[in-house]
């Protein structure tokens, strides 16, 4: 009865948490005047939403470019946080705990304090309206080098000391030895920064004015605020369905080794 009761809560739960976004993508298909009723199902599937966004916004341009800066980003912080949460859980040197309070206390710092600082320095290195202006602020994340930390606590010590004594350097333990056992932390890490990646719309609003370098959530914001949508509610829908199902997809496909690297850092909810 137990197991019952709690399967019916978890299936009603689900369905609170999906319908939603199970009536966004319907709505994307049904004819205007129907898209304000509840019901999941169109009387007849209409494509004059999408059609709309293809049709007055490149879309497609900018799915190309939050593809090349958001896998530039996750490339980035993946490589460069699990060298630096290698070097915090497994090397000795002066000032080791410092550094790691320090990291921790960045993490602390709102977003907006360095705003301005930030972009400041985009405009004296001349990379606004560039890829360079979106992907290096964002190369190195506290976050995933916590995460890696974390894990790589976890590794025994003697693994790494016979690999030294194999004639291994640090680096090529790390990719060649204990990345293979990471897998479960390293997608969990591309995921959180592919999709924070992907999402973000403050920064490229900021730094990015050329049409053609628009990330998708930047171009999808402007389509919805800025009138081109001519307050047609399929158009708007469609442009979310689109910007939310790449990111959707990718957790889907992901999501068990997401949640086997948060039980296994000791990050629970």
């Amino acid at each position: 009865m137990k197991a019952t009761l709690k399967y019916m809560l978890l299936i009603l739960g689900a369905v609170v948490f999906a319908y939603p976004f199970l009536w966004m993508i319907a709505g994307s298909f049904k004819p205007e005047l129907e898209i304000n009723g509840f019901s999941l199902w169109p009387s007849k599937i209409v494509l004059d939403g999408y059609r709309a966004v293809f049709t007055k916004i490149p879309i497609l341009r900018a799915l190309i470019n939050s593809l090349i800066v958001s896998l530039s980003v996750t490339a980035s912080v993946v490589v460069f946080g699990s060298m630096v949460g290698y070097a915090l859980a497994k090397l000795e040197f002066l000032g080791r705990g410092a550094l790691y309070l320090l990291i921790l206390f960045t993490m602390m710092i709102p977003f907006q304090i360095t705003l301005i600082p930030q972009y400041i320095l985009m405009v004296k290195l001349g990379w606004t309206d560039t890829y360079l202006s979106l992907i290096v602020p964002a190369m190195m994340s506290g976050f995933s080098i916590v995460l890696f930390r974390q894990f790589f606590a976890g590794v025994p010590q003697a693994l790494i000391d016979a690999a030294r004594i194999d004639g291994c350097s640090d680096l090529r333990i790390l990719f060649r030895i204990i990345w293979p056992m990471s897998r479960p932390v390293i997608i969990t890490v591309a995921i959180l920064t592919f999709m924070a990646s992907w999402n973000d719309v403050l920064w490229p609003l900021i730094v990015i004015r050329e049409r053609t370098l628009m990330t998708m959530p930047q171009l999808v914001t402007i389509f919805v605020t800025g009138g081109e949508a001519e307050t047609q509610l399929g158009s708007l829908l469609a442009a979310a369905t689109l910007l939310a199902l790449p990111v959707t997809l990718t957790y889907a496909f992901f999501q068990r080794y997401f949640i086997e690297s948060m039980a296994s850092t000791g990050i629970k909810g």
